[in-house]
């Protein structure tokens, strides 16, 4: 799973809100009515530009060194991080029905228990990938 860190340009207006826009990611813009809410909106404008590039089988652009982009008055950087499980786990909650073959015994044992095997399936699989915490 991806975790990466772009640079963001937060430029303030006279009202007390954010436009964010950021350097390498052509037309990745958005804006806050507060600080708070511009750095949400801008986690969520980086998430959403960079899933769809993933999705579609593009390379991520490199990201710039914050220290070289170039801030006039009322602007600053600073970084935004997309961890793409994070964003998964936010966005993409559906459930995905699966067809699976397992051994008849094992079947009749776990419908004698009760078993709930969408819910067994979920703990294996997370247990497998590591995030047993999710």
């Amino acid at each position: 799973m991806e975790n990466v860190l772009y640079p963001a340009l937060f430029s303030s207006d006279l009202a007390g809100g954010y436009s964010v826009t950021f350097p390498d990611l052509i037309g990745c813009v958005t804006e806050g009515d507060d600080l708070n809410h511009a750095v949400s909106m801008a986690e969520d404008a980086l998430g959403i530009y960079l899933y769809t590039l993933k999705e579609e089988g593009e390379t991520f652009p490199v990201a710039s060194n914050p220290t070289d982009i170039h801030c006039e008055d009322g602007e600053f950087i600073s970084l935004i991080r997309w961890d793409e499980l994070e964003y998964l786990k936010k966005t993409d909650n559906r459930a995905v029905k699966k067809t699976l073959t397992i051994p008849s015994w094992l079947n009749h044992k776990a419908e004698e228990q009760g078993i709930n095997f969408s819910r067994a399936l979920q703990r294996a699989l997370k247990r497998e990938l590591g995030v047993e915490n999710i």
